[in-house]
C-alpha cells in the first residue's frame, strides 16, 4: 500500500470496544460523524468499529505512521454478521477452555475475538507462569477451521474482558468507560483514611481499586491545610493532642490536656474564634524558652559604681588601712605609761 503524504489524509478515531483503545484509520473521503459504525481494514482482516474522533478533530500531520483505510460505513448485513459472529465466536471459547484442560494446560481462558469474515480467531488468557501452548493452538485452529491466534493479559484486562460490578454497585470503571488503567498505591488508601482491608480496596481483578487514584490529589490537597494526628497543638484553650482529622468535612477532633474531653472543630471556626491559629506546643515551648534564656541588664554592682565625691571614699578608705595593726590600749608584758 502505497503512503499518502499526511497533508492530504483525512485521520479518523474508531474504537472497536466500549472502553477500549482508540485506534486511527484514513477516512478516505467518507464523511463520518461521531458514533457512527463504519468497517475498517486491520492486520487480521475486516472489523467493525465505531467513530469516537470524528476527521476534523484530529490533526493529519502529527500522525506520521502509515494508516489502514476505513473500507466503508457499516450496512445492515455487516451488523447482522457481526451478530452472528458473536454466538459462534462463544462456542469457539468453550471449546477453547475445553482443550486447555485436556492438555492440561496452567492457563484460563477469558475472551475472544474474530474479525468480520471469521476466518480469525483471537483467544485471550491468563497465566501465572510461562506456558507452552503451540500444540493447543494446532488443536483449536484445526477444530474451529480458523487461524488461531493466543495472546496474555494481565488480571486487570481480565476484568475489563469479561465484564463484572464493582463493589460501589455500578458496572466496572474499566469495562464502562476507563480506556486506561492508573497506577495505584497501598500509599492513595491511606491519605483517603480507608480502611487497609483487602477486601474493601481490591477489585474483582485482585488488585487495588482504580477508584483510589480519582480523588487521590484533592484529598492530599485537603489534608495539607490540616495538621497532623498525634500532634500537640496550642490553642488559646491550653494545650491539646490531635486525635483525628476529617479531609472532607476539614474538622479536627483535640483532646485537651486539662480536661482529656475531645472537641471536634472545624479548622475555620478555630481560628475565627480564637483569632490565632492553632500552633504546634514544641513552637511555643521553645519561644518561652529562648525567652528565659535571653541575657537579662542587671544594675551595676556597689563595688562597679562610679565614685561619686571620689575625695570622701579615699579618705575613707586609707583612714582604714591606717588604723590596722594600731592599738589603742597597752602592749602585753610592758607596763603602762606613767
Amino acid at each position: 500500500m502505497t503512503e499518502e503524504p499526511a497533508t492530504s489524509r483525512r485521520v479518523t478515531g474508531i474504537r472497536f470496544k466500549g472502553a477500549g483503545r482508540v485506534f486511527y484509520f484514513d477516512a478516505k473521503d467518507f464523511e463520518l460523524q461521531i458514533g457512527q459504525l463504519v468497517v475498517v481494514q486491520t492486520a487480521h482482516g475486516s472489523s467493525v468499529g465505531r467513530v469516537v474522533i470524528a476527521p476534523e478533530q484530529v490533526v493529519a500531520e502529527e500522525i506520521s505512521e502509515p494508516l489502514e483505510p476505513v473500507l466503508r460505513i457499516a450496512t445492515p448485513e455487516d451488523l447482522e454478521t457481526e451478530a452472528s459472529l458473536r454466538d459462534a465466536v462463544h462456542e469457539d471459547l468453550k471449546l477453547a477452555r475445553k482443550k486447555v484442560e485436556e492438555h492440561g494446560l496452567d492457563m484460563h481462558v477469558v475472551g475472544a475475538d474474530s474479525n468480520l469474515e471469521g476466518s480469525h480467531l483471537t483467544l485471550y488468557f491468563t497465566a501465572q507462569q510461562r506456558v507452552d501452548f503451540r500444540s493447543l493452538v494446532r488443536d483449536v485452529s484445526s477444530t474451529v477451521k480458523k487461524r488461531v491466534q493466543l495472546l496474555q493479559v494481565g488480571e486487570r484486562d481480565r476484568a475489563k474482558l469479561a465484564g463484572d460490578m464493582g463493589p460501589c454497585g455500578y458496572a466496572l470503571c474499566c469495562r464502562s468507560w476507563l480506556t486506561a488503567f492508573p497506577s495505584i498505591s497501598i500509599r492513595m488508601a491511606k491519605e483517603q483514611d480507608v480502611p487497609l482491608n483487602p477486601s474493601k480496596i481490591s477489585g474483582v481483578c485482585g488488585r487495588l481499586l482504580c477508584c483510589l487514584a480519582f480523588e487521590h490529589e484533592q484529598y492530599r490537597e485537603l489534608r495539607g491545610k490540616l495538621p497532623k494526628i498525634g500532634q500537640m497543638l496550642s490553642t488559646p484553650a491550653g494545650e491539646a493532642k490531635l486525635v483525628a482529622v476529617h479531609v472532607l468535612k476539614q474538622t479536627v477532633s483535640l483532646r485537651m490536656s486539662d480536661t482529656l474531653n475531645v472537641v471536634e472543630m472545624p479548622m475555620e471556626e478555630l481560628r475565627n474564634q480564637y483569632g490565632t491559629a492553632v500552633r504546634p506546643a514544641e513552637m511555643v515551648k521553645q519561644e518561652m524558652a529562648s525567652q528565659e534564656e535571653a541575657p537579662v541588664e542587671r544594675a551595676p554592682a556597689a563595688s562597679q559604681a562610679p565614685n561619686e565625691g571620689g575625695d570622701g571614699a579615699q579618705r575613707r578608705r586609707r583612714r582604714r588601712r591606717g588604723g590596722r595593726g594600731r592599738h589603742h590600749g597597752p602592749l602585753q608584758g610592758q607596763p603602762p605609761q606613767a
